[in-house]
């Protein structure tokens, strides 16, 4: 029994050593990313800043006048921004990028149509690369497909350009941190275009939770529900060999939520997430794909054994500050469109999908200024239409107070697409930090990476690396930047004075070429 007793006690030490020694091997995965198991967490790896790079919480850039801008990728989300920026003064559309020059040259139409002057064309795999070297472009609005998002940024930085990047704007960690560094280095802009943020429940929703109205917000929820059937058709395919498009394509290649942001980027904002908290650690889980591994297979005629992305992903995430977060994501059943959007408050309580309302009680009603009109006021259901309209009258966002009528009639998702639009403007041309930075841009994209990490090794919990690298806390609480209404005065005088020049240009230009 003595000998038994040992030998099973040089098991335990030994099986300890291995275990010991496991968790301090940094293993690395297919994208390049370093992790480790700690305590029986995936940690991810924090470089280190570079020598001579500073922080772009709260950058700025000088003012604009004229806000001239670079589009790439003309496809189906471009052509829409190129029409925006025509209702946005202070703006030139300097130059149109597409893989497809007559996508491109289609284009010209819309300046046309707002006797704008044409812009220079660039086509082909690299015409963004010329796009991107002009010095008369201040701005370069990304379109593209997701796999070009991030070296097309990256042109444009190293050559001294902001950027404003579609979502996903990066794909994996190695994107995310290249963009941070290129932004550090050569102080330039780099902005998500989550138009989410814009919308008008989410805009009014953030205003109320910055002024206490739902006492402390622990719990947030977001997502992408939205089945995708009738649009797979219509992402572009590289040639007649590629049966799928790319959207499936990746989705085919890659596990983890790869569309997060517009459910996550209106909660992270109302949670300060880099502006006093931060995400520290998820856990993702995903159903089997079931409808994904039949459309490729219905466009391939082949059996498909190694569809990655579940038709539905969850992914939950803790805060250095307690909060919880829970995102889900599904382009693939046939659910009605939701994005959730839900804020869980100590003293209320918001929901945007499937049904809009609030539920305060009487008591908070009344403290958040506004004056119940029934007497049986409680947070056990929502609120009625009347005090509802009451308490969105009262915090109605400033920035929707200005831009919501007119982004009503320009349209782009309603008009949230306009309203991000005309505030990135906005902002450059009053020299103001963007409502956006390229922190957001890596934390609300690396779910993707970080929940297949987490999938992959049995749904464990992984860490996030800190992107900002120790400043998450630097700024106390999420707020968009105002000039004052003197500079904004002076400054829209300027945009519309220019806008009437150049549209008197591009009118005798019209005009001359229709002879």
């Amino acid at each position: 029994m003595k000998k038994i007793g040992t030998l099973l006690l040089a098991m335990c030490l030994a099986l300890g050593a291995c275990s010991t020694q496991s968790t301090s091997t940094v293993q690395t995965n297919d994208k390049g990313t370093q992790w480790e198991w700690k305590n029986g967490t995936i940690v991810v790896k924090t470089p280190e800043r570079p020598a001579g790079q500073q922080s772009v919480l709260g950058l700025t850039t000088p003012k604009m006048e004229v806000v001239r801008v670079g589009f790439v990728g003309l496809g189906m989300r471009g052509p829409g921004a190129v029409a925006r920026f025509t209702y946005i003064p202070g703006t030139q559309i300097v130059a149109l990028c597409d893989y497809e020059q007559k996508r491109a040259e289609a284009c010209q139409q819309i300046l046309k149509k707002a006797s704008l002057p044409k812009a220079a064309i660039y086509s082909g795999a690299n015409g963004y690369e010329e796009l991107c070297k002009r010095d008369d472009i201040d701005l370069v609005y990304i379109a593209a497909d997701w796999l070009h998002h991030f070296p097309i940024a990256k042109c444009a930085l190293e050559n001294g350009k902001n950027v404003a990047i579609e979502v996903p704007s990066a794909m994996n960690l190695k994107e995310c941190w290249e963009l941070i560094d290129l932004s550090e280095k050569n102080r330039k802009h780099c902005m998500i275009l989550e138009n989410c943020c814009y919308d008008w429940f989410e805009m009014n929703t953030l205003n109320m939770a910055q002024n206490g109205v739902f006492g402390e917000v622990i719990r947030a929820q977001g997502a992408y529900i939205h089945n995708l059937s009738e649009f797979w058709d219509y992402y572009w395919k590289n040639g007649e060999g590629d049966k799928l498009g790319w959207r499936l394509d990746y989705n085919m290649r890659h596990r983890g939520d790869v569309y997060a942001t517009h459910g996550l980027g209106p909660v992270a904002q109302a949670l300060d997430i880099h502006r006093g908290d931060r995400m520290t650690t998820l856990v993702a889980m995903d159903t089997k794909s079931v409808i994904g591994k039949a459309l490729v297979e219905e466009r391939t005629d082949s059996t498909c054994n190694n569809f990655r992305n579940g038709d539905h992903t969850t992914t939950l995430i803790r805060t250095a500050n307690g909060k919880v977060i829970e995102i889900q994501h599904n382009v693939m059943t046939p659910q009605p469109y939701n994005r959730l959007y839900q804020l869980t408050g100590t003293k209320g309580f918001a929901n945007k999908y499937p049904v809009e309302g609030y539920a305060l009680d009487a008591a908070q009603l009344s403290a958040s200024g506004v004056q119940p009109k029934v007497d049986d006021l409680s947070a056990h259901g929502f609120m009625s239409d009347a005090d509802m309209k009451a308490l969105v009258e009262k915090y109605q966002h400033p920035i929707l107070k200005k831009y919501g009528e007119m982004a009503k009639e320009v349209g782009g998702h309603g008009g949230m697409d306009f309203i991000m639009d005309s505030r990135l403007v906005y902002c450059l041309q009053n020299g103001l930090p963007l409502d956006m930075d390229v922190y957001d841009l890596a934390e609300w994209c690396c779910l993707a990476e970080l929940g297949e990490l987490s999938m992959d090794n049995g749904c464990a919990a992984v860490e996030f690396p800190d992107f900002t690298r120790g400043e998450w806390n630097v700024v106390k609480g999420y707020k968009h930047a105002y000039a004052s209404p003197e500079d904004e005065a002076a400054s829209m005088e300027k945009a519309k004075a220019f806008t009437a020049k150049l549209k008197e240009q591009g009118a005798k230009e019209w005009a001359e070429e229709g002879k």
